[in-house]
C-alpha cells in the first residue's frame, strides 16, 4: 500500500474507480478539470483527496492513472505543453484507462517513454456498474512486467485482466468490444420492439434468453431499461459515438491491405447520431439503451 497513485479524471467511471482504490487503502491523489462536477464526491466521500492541481497530482506519485474523453483530451491533459509528463518523477508509469484508439495509444506511449516515464494503455468495459462494483474488465497493452508490478491496483478495480499485447493492443481489443457492443444494442431494441408487439412479457425475455444462447451483459443488464424507457446514463451515447467513430477511422483508412464493410457499425452509428440530437441535442447524454427512440 505504499504506493502514490494520482488518478486524473473523476467522471462517471473515473470517480468510481479512484474510490475503489481508495477503499483498499492506497494513497490517492485525484485531479478533474471541471471541478464542481457531483461524481467527484464519489471518491472524495470514501477518503479520496483532490489535488489543487495537475502538477499537485503528479508530482510525487509512482502511477498515474488517467479516465478522460477522447483523444484530445488524453493528449492535452498528458503529454500537452502543460501535460502531466512535465511534473512527473523519472520511470513514473502512467496506465490510460479511456478508449482512444491503438494510434493515439502508441503515440501517447512514444511521447512519455522519450521523457523517461513509462505507459500501459488499459481501456475498460463494464460500464458504470462495474466501475462501482470493482468488477471491470481490463484491457491493458505494453510491457508485461508493468503490468504485473501494478498488478493489484487493477484488482482493486476489476475482476478481468488481460494482457493484449504491445502498446495499443489494449485498445485495439476494446474497439473490438465496443462493436460487439453496438451491435447488441440494434438487437436488444429491436427484440424489444418484436416482444411488445407479441404482448410477451419484457422481463419473461431477459430471464429466459439472458441465461440461453442469445444471453448477452446487454440484455441482463440494459434489458429492462429499454423496455421501460430508463435513459439514465451508465454509459452515454455522445461516448459511444467516439469509439465508433475510431472503429470506422479503421475501416476506412487507405493503406490497410484489405477493405473492411461495417454495416451494422454504420446502422448502430446512424441510430445512436439521431437520438443524439433529440431533445436540443442532450440526447447525447443519455445511455446507449436509449437507441430505441431512434426506432420510436
Amino acid at each position: 500500500m505504499t504506493q502514490k497513485i494520482a488518478f486524473l479524471g473523476l467522471g462517471v467511471m473515473g470517480g468510481a474507480m479512484a474510490a475503489n482504490l481508495v477503499k483498499r487503502g492506497y494513497s490517492v491523489l485525484g485531479w478533474n478539470r471541471t471541478k464542481d462536477r457531483p461524481t467527484i464526491s464519489t471518491f472524495t466521500s470514501v477518503g479520496g483527496t483532490l489535488a489543487k492541481s495537475l502538477e499537485d497530482a503528479v508530482s510525487f506519485a509512482d502511477v498515474v492513472f488517467s479516465c478522460l474523453g477522447d483523444v484530445p483530451d488524453v493528449t492535452e491533459v498528458l503529454i500537452g505543453d502543460q501535460g502531466a509528463m512535465h511534473f512527473a518523477r523519472a520511470n513514473t508509469l502512467f496506465i490510460d484507462t479511456s478508449t482512444i484508439g491503438s494510434d493515439a495509444a502508441k503515440n501517447i506511449g512514444n511521447a512519455l517513454m522519450h521523457d523517461g516515464l513509462r505507459f500501459l494503455d488499459a481501456p475498460v468495459s463494464g460500464g458504470d456498474v462495474g466501475a462501482r462494483n470493482g468488477t471491470l474488465t481490463f484491457m491493458v497493452g505494453g510491457n508485461p512486467e508493468n503490468l504485473q508490478e501494478c498488478l493489484p491496483l487493477f484488482e482493486a478495480m476489476g475482476s478481468n485482466i488481460k494482457h493484449c499485447g504491445a502498446i495499443g493492443s489494449g485498445q485495439a481489443v476494446k474497439l473490438c468490444n465496443q462493436t460487439l457492443v453496438s451491435v447488441y444494442m440494434l438487437a436488444l431494441c429491436e427484440t424489444m420492439q418484436i416482444a411488445e408487439k407479441m404482448g410477451v412479457d419484457p422481463q419473461l425475455v431477459v430471464d429466459v434468453c439472458g441465461s440461453g444462447a442469445a444471453g448477452s451483459w446487454a440484455l441482463n443488464n440494459l434489458g429492462m431499461k429499454v423496455a421501460k424507457g430508463d435513459y439514465q446514463a451508465g454509459f452515454a451515447i455522445k461516448h459511444m459515438l467516439k469509439d465508433l467513430r475510431l472503429v470506422q477511422e479503421i475501416s476506412d483508412r487507405q493503406n490497410l491491405n484489405f477493405s473492411v464493410d461495417l454495416p451494422a457499425i454504420a446502422l448502430a452509428m446512424q441510430n445512436f447520431q439521431k437520438v443524439s440530437q433529440l431533445d436540443d441535442g442532450l440526447g447525447a447524454e443519455q445511455g446507449t439503451q436509449a437507441m430505441i427512440r431512434a426506432y420510436q
